[in-house]
């Protein structure tokens, strides 16, 4: 069959071409994406140990008699549903909070990433509204995170982002 020379369409190296640049840009895209998709989790993490904070402060006030705080479970109705939960788990962080020994002066709470693709760091706050930090790297089974003791944090590696 005759070629017309008048047809019209791509050849296979301006094809070529355009996967190629396609390929570079998303190459610097989704490295991008990914770190600010993990940026976000993190905040939102900080943000949930915040509201663990503001919330025991309320149970304190009010149904802990100015001495007591609550677990988790305890502060139902003043935190949303999912944090709530005794082992908590939202933007990829599970969430903990562990009050002290009776008489339950004192109280905990953790935030520890579920992989390092959702966080790189571990988050604590105690009664004083501190939120400790503390970088996991790439590997969250060996790095030490903030973790509680009889409901104070307990965090030697970690920096303060600051009180409430």
């Amino acid at each position: 069959m005759k070629s017309n020379k008048n047809e019209k369409g791509f050849s296979l190296v301006e094809l070529l071409v355009v996967v190629i640049i396609i390929a570079i840009v998303a190459a610097i895209a989704i490295p991008n994406l990914l770190a600010s998709r993990r940026a976000a989790n993190e905040a939102s993490a900080v943000s949930s140990l915040r509201t663990y904070h503001s919330a025991e402060s309320t149970y304190q006030a009010t149904a802990g008699g100015s001495v007591e705080y609550a677990d988790g479970s305890g502060l139902t109705g003043l935190v949303d549903g999912v944090l709530a939960d005794d082992a908590a788990q939202k933007s990829g962080y599970t969430f903990s909070v562990l009050r002290g020994a009776d008489p339950f002066d004192t109280y905990c709470g953790t935030a520890t990433p579920n992989s390092p693709s959702t966080g790189r760091r571990a988050y604590a706050v105690g009664i004083d509204g501190v939120i400790y930090q503390s970088p996991l790297g790439d590997d969250t089974t060996t790095a030490v995170t903030p973790t509680c003791a009889l409901g104070v944090v307990d965090d030697t590696t970690g920096t303060p982002l600051g009180g409430l």
